[in-house]
């Protein structure tokens, strides 16, 4: 399996040559659904620390993770326990387990009526500090990322930052626990999928797996390399665009033998627009594709997904 050719775009020309950056980054986009970008500007110190106490709350007893689980809410903030999650279309759940840092809103936002607070771990008071620090430096660098995205698309830079500026983003830590047996040929960690947000950003993982899936059909190894972030579309921005920026398939496989006993941690960073946006194909890149999906809004196509993986269990 070959490792994905994907040539990384240097942040570092965001701050000279923005015009430049966004051909490059958008292109990539276009072409794969996936970008690199290196020399990212996340504190190191915000990613470490952020690792360490993840590592440190799934070591936790279940039943004292648990305690911060909210199946009722699709588990979209706190804990969501191995067998909570299946990929579209696939009945068997993925083997992960993972938490759900969200926005912290203003008391009198509108938006309250549908996200939650993110729970306090009261067993790690520094969890808290570090994932909600990573949380901003994460946010914060997608919000440039989407203004290259709107450069490239022929918009106005700022085109999506009042579209996204109360999202509903996630952090998503990720802990893909270590198999005490070999697991079976063929079963993944994490099956096929795409994602149904705009963009998401992730950070290397520890251990291998992670593969998407080329459009000639070859499932190609990714990885982010130090110091950069990958960075792949998803579902909402494939509409918005009329599929002109692709939604990629990708899955994480389930480790050599070698490798098994060995837990994988990942935390990629899920950017959603504000609910109420209302995703309505570009009229421009209809024209160029001739793909119209129906206009949606963004709390509701993330409600349809959520009923559609499992989180949601749909009202009887």
């Amino acid at each position: 399996m070959s490792t994905i050719e994907i040539t990384p775009v240097s942040y570092n020309l965001w701050k000279t040559d923005k015009a430049a950056f966004a051909k490059a980054f958008g292109e990539s986009f276009a072409e794969t659904g996936f970008a690199v970008v290196s020399d990212h500007t996340i504190p190191r110190a915000a990613i470490k620390s952020a690792a360490d106490q993840s590592k440190k709350f799934f070591a936790l007893r279940r039943e004292q993770k648990d305690q911060y689980a909210d199946p009722d809410n699709g588990f979209q903030r706190g804990y969501s326990p191995v067998g909570s999650e299946n990929a579209k279309g696939r009945r068997i759940s993925d083997f992960k387990e993972f938490w759900h840092t969200g926005r912290n809103l203003p008391a009198d936002s509108p938006y309250r009526a549908n996200m939650r607070d993110t729970p306090q771990v009261e067993q790690l008071p520094e969890f808290n500090l570090a994932t909600r620090t990573l949380y901003e430096a994460l946010d914060s660098f997608g919000a440039d990322l989407l203004r290259a995205v709107a450069i490239h698309l022929g918009l106005e830079e700022g085109y999506f930052d009042d579209k996204v500026n109360n999202g509903n983003s996630i952090l998503r830590l990720l802990h893909y626990p270590p198999h005490t047996n070999p697991p079976p040929e063929g079963s993944v960690r994490a099956a096929a999928h795409e994602d149904i947000n705009l963009i998401t950003l992730l950070l290397g993982a520890e251990e291998a797996g992670l593969q998407a899936q080329h459009r000639n059909g070859d499932w190609i190894d990714i990885n982010a390399p130090d110091g950069a972030v990958v960075v792949n579309a998803g579902d909402m921005l494939q509409r918005l665009t009329a599929w002109h920026i692709p939604s990629t398939t990708h899955r994480v496989l389930n480790p050599s033998p070698d490798r098994a006993k060995f837990p994988r941690y990942s935390f990629p960073f899920f950017l959603h627009p504000n609910q109420d946006f209302l995703i309505d194909p570009l009229p421009d890149y209809v024209a160029k594709t001739g793909k119209v999906e129906a206009p949606i809004t963004a709390g509701d196509y993330l409600e349809e997904r959520l009923l559609e993986i499992g989180l949601l269990k749909a009202k009887t």
